[in-house]
């Protein structure tokens, strides 16, 4: 008799399998480091804010560079200076609280240094019925202190690319909001903190670290590795047993 099942057949699936099991393996490994990394920075993160809060006048002195300062990313801050009103900025499209709206953006000229910090100062609901009308803020004259937590230059989100301009914007490029105002802007930010004043809510959403994304996808993966060792087992060696001692 012909064998149904030649050598070189079962070589072919023993191979097929194996290469399953390791591709699909090594992606559970791969998704388990990446909660691993997001398990660290966030812990990092949380080691940053719970640390003193410094005093914002050593920013932009000349002992400190870009890289000190990103050292110092959700560090706790107090700012004192002056806002500078007229380059306000509302980044649009936004949302707090499940509602959109704008996140307004104002400089600080630190008092001492000179050195200009943009603030995420809040967020403020825009207007249903007129697209281009501004919120109403409160921009307190005079040396104003400002506290929050230092933080990256505010994300971008999906535009159709195009240089903006005015005070409404769905982005800020840093370089050319540089340009624009003729300030020489720190690359970082301060996320204002407290409760809601000067017309703007600063409920700030937390930003989920996808930890347990990753664990989800770990498991899904081990999972399929898992089932393509045991379908090869059963279909490879324990079906034929079966079938020679029933034979």
């Amino acid at each position: 008799m012909t064998d149904k099942n030649p050598s070189w057949h079962r070589w072919l699936v023993l191979g097929v399998a194996a290469l399953g099991v390791a591709i699909t393996f090594s992606l559970g490994l791969w998704q388990v480091g990446r909660a691993a990394e997001k398990t660290a920075l966030q812990n990092a993160k949380q080691q940053q804010a719970d640390q003193l809060v410094l005093d914002g006048r050593s920013l932009g002195t000349e002992l400190n560079e870009a890289p000190q300062r990103r050292a110092l990313i959700y560090r706790r801050m107090t700012l004192k200076g002056h806002w500078l009103p007229e380059h306000t900025v509302f980044l649009d499209n936004r949302q707090m609280n499940a509602k959109p709206g704008f996140f307004v953006l104002t400089p600080i000229k630190l008092e001492g240094t000179g050195a200009v910090v943009l603030v995420q100062r809040g967020w403020a609901q825009r207007s249903f019925t007129d697209r281009t009308a501004l919120p109403v803020l409160q921009t307190p004259e005079g040396l104003v202190e400002v506290q929050g937590h230092l933080a990256p230059w505010p994300s971008r989100l999906y535009d159709f690319g195009g240089a903006e301009t005015g005070p409404i914007r769905q982005n800020l490029d840093l370089t050319a909001y540089r340009e624009a105002t003729g300030l020489q802007l720190l690359e970082v930010t301060l996320l204002q903190s407290g409760t809601a004043s000067e017309g703007l809510l600063r409920e700030w959403p937390l930003v989920a670290s996808g930890v347990e994304k990753h664990h989800g996808y770990a498991f899904q993966w081990f999972g399929l590795s898992g089932l393509i060792a045991l379908l090869y087992v059963w279909f490879q060696i324990v079906q034929p047993r079966r079938k020679k001692q029933s034979a």
